[in-house]
């Protein structure tokens, strides 16, 4: 156990990257099928509710298979980490496009009518008003969005990524030691995701407190 603790770090490590950059692609993406959604362009519409449907309705591991065997068509082959990313985190785009959406039609829409006598576009009433009340509302929903994607990294080792699940098998197939590697493996997710709760609960403290001010 003690020679396999240098593999399984560097397993938390893939982890911990595939996780954070996967998190970020669905936070920007995310946004930007929301605002697609609510334009009053068709086409714009159109094609975010197509995506939306698309990616709800496939399995991950699907869509893990189609980015990766895809990136080479863009020369970008050989490059499985990205391909786990780009598919975790444009599945999970659709889900985060949902959450916003689901808080935003919960604001009070005279905010927008007010902006817009003011002089504001669209844009910038989405941007400055709606957008960070929206965000604000939809924190405890996106925290768990995120503890999903953490969850759903394991799915990378089927294009040999090594996270720190696949890096638990080896060293398993190795000694077969199940239940202490496995049990370590645990406490590596859990060095990943409790920390991350914490310090998103104290940020949605800070929030509130601010609000109420």
């Amino acid at each position: 156990m003690l020679k396999a603790i240098p593999e399984l770090a560097a397993g938390l490590l893939v982890t911990l990257e595939l996780t954070i950059a996967a998190a970020l692609v669905s936070f920007c993406f995310g946004h930007v099928i929301w605002w697609l959604r609510e334009r009053q362009s068709l086409p714009a519409r159109g094609f975010a509710r197509l995506y939306v449907s698309l990616m709800r309705g496939t399995p991950s591991i699907v869509q893990l298979f189609l980015v990766f065997f895809s990136l080479p068509l863009l020369g970008l082959g050989g490059k499985p980490l990205l391909a786990a990313i780009l598919a975790i985190g444009l599945n999970s785009a659709a889900y985060t496009a949902e959450i916003l959406r689901a808080n935003y039609r919960t604001l009070a829409h005279g905010q927008a009518e007010a902006a817009q006598a003011l002089g504001m576009s669209r844009f910038e009433c989405w941007r400055h008003i709606l957008a960070p009340q929206a965000l604000r509302r939809s924190l405890p929903a996106l925290v768990n969005e995120f503890t999903l994607i953490l969850k759903t990294t394991p799915l990378a080792s089927v294009i040999a990524v090594t996270e720190l699940t696949y890096a638990g098998q080896l060293v398993v197939a190795r000694t077969y030691e199940t239940t202490p590697v496995m049990l370590v493996v645990v406490a590596g997710y859990l060095l990943i995701c409790w920390p991350t709760l914490q310090l998103i609960r104290r940020l949605e403290v800070r929030l509130n407190r601010a609000r109420s001010a």
